[in-house]
């Protein structure tokens, strides 16, 4: 239950960053960053899995965002 609120606040700030246009830019920077955190954390303390399923989709994401920032 934790894992899965989690996911929904990091939801809705990506979400509230995409709502916001380009003035959103910070807020999914710093949200991506921290699915990124997480999805290193728990390649660390659960499973690799995680690595490639959450922290490098969030990544591309991320190097997406800053991309399309420039």
């Amino acid at each position: 239950a934790n894992q899965g609120l989690y996911n929904g606040f990091l939801a809705a700030g990506l979400a509230w960053g995409l709502s916001a246009g380009a003035d959103g830019y910070p807020i999914k920077v710093f949200f991506l960053g921290c699915v990124i955190i997480a999805g290193i954390f728990g390649a660390a303390t659960v499973g690799r899995k995680i690595l490639w399923v959450q922290a490098v989709p969030a990544a591309l994401a991320l190097a997406a965002v800053c991309a399309g920032n420039s």
